[in-house]
C-alpha cells in the first residue's frame, strides 16, 4: 500500500514540478525584465529548487564518450556484452586511429568491476570507471532496477548475485584468458564468495581481487549502517521495508524493498548536511555562481537515482552478512546454478593478488571490515596480500574523486600490473617495490599502506572508525 501511496504522490507532484521548472526559467531568461532584478533571480532559484526537491531521477547515464591518453583522444562505444534478467555485463571499448597507442591500450589488462546492489545504480562508479579506462579494458556490472523486471524472470537471491559474478568471470577468462576483479562495497562479500567457490572447484581463478570499502566482517568497527542491520530482526525487515511493485511497472507484483525508502534512509544519515547543501545551491544561483550549481546538479542527480531491490536477494543480504556473518564463521553454503549446495571456504584461494582498501572516515564500512579478507584467505601467503587505508578519505573518496585519482588508483594499477600475466615482468615485482610506491604516495596524499597492521594501529583504527 505504501508503494501505491508514494507512487499517487510522484504522479501528483508531477506537475508542479514541471511549473515550477518552467516558472524558474521564465524568471531566469535573459530576455526577461525580472532576470535583472534581485526578486526576479531569488524567485527563479526558489522554484529551481523547488523543481530539484519535486522532480522525478531516472537512472542516469555513464556518459564517457572519450578519454586522453598521453595526449591522444580515445573513442569510448559502451556496450552490453552480457544480457541477464537482473544484470546486464557492460563494456566500454576503446578505440583509436593512432597505431601506437592502439597497440599500446591491446595488450592491458582485462578488469572486472563488480559495482553494489545497495540503491544506486552502478553509474556511482563513472569516475571509477573513466579513470580506469586509461590503462585497462574494462566490464563493469550495471544491476537492473528490479520493479522493471517481469515476474516470469522468476526470483533473484543471493546465490544468483553469487552465480553471476562466477558468469562473468568465466566469459572474460574464455575471451582473454583471465581478468582482475575489483569489487566496490557490498559486493567485496559475494566476489570473496564467487572466487573462493570456483578455487574450491579447482577452476581458474582471476589473476587478482581488489576489495574496496566493503562489508567482510560487519562485527569490526560496526557502523550506523551495520547497528542497524543487526538490531532488527529478520522478520522486522520482512515486516516494514517490503513491498509490492504496483501495477504500473513491468515488474508489477514483484516484493521489492523500494527505491524511495532506501534514499530516505540516506537522507536520514545525514540530514543537516543536505539541507546546507540545498541552502548553498539556492545561493549559487542567486550570485549566477554556474560551476558550483552544475556541481550540486551532477551530484543529486547521481544521488536520488535509486533502485529498486529484490526481496530475496535484499533480505539475505541482511541476514548472511550483517546478522549471521556467515563468510567469516565458515558456515555460508550457495546454491550452484545446478542446484547443489556449495561451502563458501576463502581458505582454497590459491595464486591470485588480494589487495583491501578502506577509507579512514568510512561512515559505511568501518575500518577493519574490508582487511578482515586477509585472515580468510589462509592460503595466500602474506606477500601477495596488501592493505591500503586512504587518510581523510570517506566512503565515496576511495572510488571517485580528488583521492581515489591521486592516491588509490596509483596503487591499484601497478598492483594489478604485477599480477596481470600479460605483464611477466611486473608480476615478478617483489613486495618492497608496492611498498616503496605506496610510501611515495603517502608521504604526498596522505595514504597509509599496510601489509599487517600493528595492535597499535588497529586501535588507531578503531577509534577513528568510532
Amino acid at each position: 500500500m505504501l508503494y501505491k501511496i508514494f507512487e499517487s504522490q510522484r504522479t501528483l507532484m508531477e506537475p508542479f514540478a514541471d511549473f515550477a521548472q518552467a516558472t524558474a526559467k521564465l524568471y531566469s531568461n535573459p530576455m526577461s525584465p525580472f532576470s535583472k532584478t534581485s526578486l526576479g533571480q531569488r524567485v527563479s532559484a526558489g522554484y529551481d529548487l523547488i523543481y530539484r526537491l519535486g522532480k522525478d531521477y531516472v537512472k542516469p547515464e555513464f556518459g564517457i564518450k572519450s578519454i586522453d591518453v598521453d595526449g591522444v583522444e580515445i573513442a569510448i562505444h559502451e556496450r552490453i556484452e552480457m544480457n541477464k534478467p537482473f544484470c546486464e555485463l557492460r563494456r566500454f571499448k576503446r578505440f583509436s586511429d593512432d597505431t601506437k597507442t592502439l597497440a599500446k591500450i591491446k595488450g592491458q589488462p582485462v578488469v572486472l568491476i563488480v559495482a553494489p546492489l545497495s540503491g544506486h545504480y552502478a553509474t556511482l562508479l563513472r569516475d571509477t570507471v573513466k579513470t580506469m579506462l586509461k590503462e585497462h579494458k574494462v566490464y563493469i556490472t550495471d544491476w537492473r532496477n528490479a520493479r522493471l523486471v517481469p515476474l516470469s524472470e522468476g526470483e533473484f537471491h543471493l546465490d544468483d548475485y553469487v552465480n553471476y559474478v562466477q558468469e562473468f568471470i568465466r566469459y572474460l577468462q574464455d575471451h582473454y584468458g583471465n581478468c582482475h576483479v575489483i569489487s566496490v562495497c557490498q559486493p567485496t562479500v559475494l566476489v570473496l564468495a564467487a572466487v573462493s567457490l570456483m578455487a574450491s572447484r579447482g577452476e581458474k581463478i582471476p589473476l587478482s581481487m581488489t576489495m574496496m570499502g566493503g562489508p567482510i566482517d560487519a562485527t569490526k568497527s560496526p557502523t550506523a549502517v551495520n547497528n542497524l542491520a543487526m538490531n532488527k530482526s529478520y522478520n522486522w525487515f520482512e515486516n516494514n521495508v517490503i513491498y509490492r511493485v504496483p501495477e504500473n511497472f513491468p515488474g508489477a507484483g514483484r516484493r521489492v524493498y523500494p527505491g524511495f525508502l532506501q534514499h530516505s534512509g540516506f537522507v536520514a544519515m545525514n540530514p543537516d548536511r543536505h539541507l546546507k547543501s540545498h541552502y548553498d545551491y539556492f545561493k549559487d544561483l542567486i550570485k549566477g555562481d554556474d560551476a558550483n550549481a552544475e556541481a550540486h546538479r551532477h551530484f543529486y542527480d547521481e544521488y536520488n537515482a535509486v533502485l529498486d531491490m529484490d526481496a530475496d536477494y535484499y533480505l539475505e543480504t541482511i541476514n548472511t552478512v550483517f546478522q549471521e556473518f556467515k563468510l567469516v564463521r565458515g558456515t555460508w553454503e550457495v546454491k550452484s546454478p545446478e542446484g547443489v549446495m556449495e561451502l563458501v571456504r576463502p581458505q582454497d584461494i590459491r595464486n591470485i593478488g588480494l589487495i583491501t582498501i578502506e577509507g579512514e572516515l568510512d561512515d559505511i564500512s568501518g575500518s577493519g571490515q574490508t582487511q578482515a579478507a586477509h585472515k580468510l584467505c589462509t592460503g595466500l601467503p602474506r606477500e601477495i596480500m596488501d592493505h591500503l587505508e586512504v587518510k581523510g578519505a570517506g566512503h565515496y573518496g576511495i572510488f571517485s574523486g580528488r583521492r581515489w585519482r591521486d592516491v588509490v588508483y596509483p596503487i591499484v594499477k601497478e598492483f594489478i600490473a604485477r599480477h596481470n600475466k600479460a605483464h611477466p615482468a611486473s608480476a615478478k615485482a617483489t613486495k618492497p617495490k608496492l611498498a616503496k610506491a605506496a610510501t611515495k604516495s603517502v608521504a604526498t596524499k596522505h595514504a597509509t599502506v599496510k601489509s599487517s597492521p600493528s595492535k597499535a594501529s588497529a586501535k588507531k583504527a578503531s577509534r577513528s572508525a568510532k
